[in-house]
């Protein structure tokens, strides 16, 4: 059975953090909050985890519409081709936040590496931010959708926990979570394209 961790965002544990971070780092699969609604997710490179997640979310893995978590622009870079101005501008205006940022990306690992284009996202979420400082690979994430098509997303921690703990290694509690996804913005043609609104305002 999968264990659960309670954190306050404010000051998250970072004794627990590193037990998480060691948990993903052996293919583990996780439930965290985000500053949009809880997600689940695993590491980039641990190939079985990831086969696990799309078969849970019902997709073939080359075709599933992951994002990247990433820590920051510097880790950004490692993965998008260079961005010009406006875009760059654009980023740093908008992240850390509630935005999934659809970019040309640079070659990638197995079994991303026919992708020609990432969604990316940096959080601004404590218990996250601190999380992603301890790992060596970027977290693969995808929000967590309920059954019910009416409530789309579960915001009561203990119905997630519920729900997913058979499926998961570990979860991250932060109280209840948001019931709106991030804005999706797909920057990939210079003009920015509204796939998705969300969280994140946009004009």
């Amino acid at each position: 059975m999968a264990d659960i961790l309670k954190f306050y965002n404010s000051s998250p544990n970072l004794r627990e953090l590193q037990k998480t971070a060691d948990i993903l780092e052996n293919g583990g699969l996780i439930i965290y909050p985000t500053d949009t609604v809880y997600a689940i997710g695993c590491l980039i490179n641990q190939h079985n985890t990831l086969n696990k997640l799309a078969d849970i979310k019902g997709v073939k893995l080359d075709k599933a519409p992951f994002s990247f978590f990433l820590k920051n622009f510097e880790e950004l870079s490692k993965f998008v081709k260079p961005l010009d101005n406006p875009t760059f501008k654009l980023l740093k205006r908008c992240l850390p936040g509630p935005y999934t940022f659809i970019l040309p990306s640079l070659k990638l690992p197995k079994p991303f590496e026919k992708r020609k284009a990432i969604g990316v996202r940096i959080s601004n979420h404590p218990v996250l931010d601190a999380l992603l400082d301890l790992l060596s690979v970027p977290l693969i994430t995808t929000s967590l959708h309920d059954k019910d098509k009416i409530i789309d997303y579960t915001t009561d921690p203990a119905l997630i926990f519920e729900r997913w703990q058979d499926k998961i290694d570990l979860m991250l509690e932060d109280g209840f979570g948001g019931n709106i996804p991030s804005t999706v913005i797909d920057l990939c043609e210079g003009e920015p394209i509204l796939i998705r609104p969300g969280k994140g305002d946009w004009i």
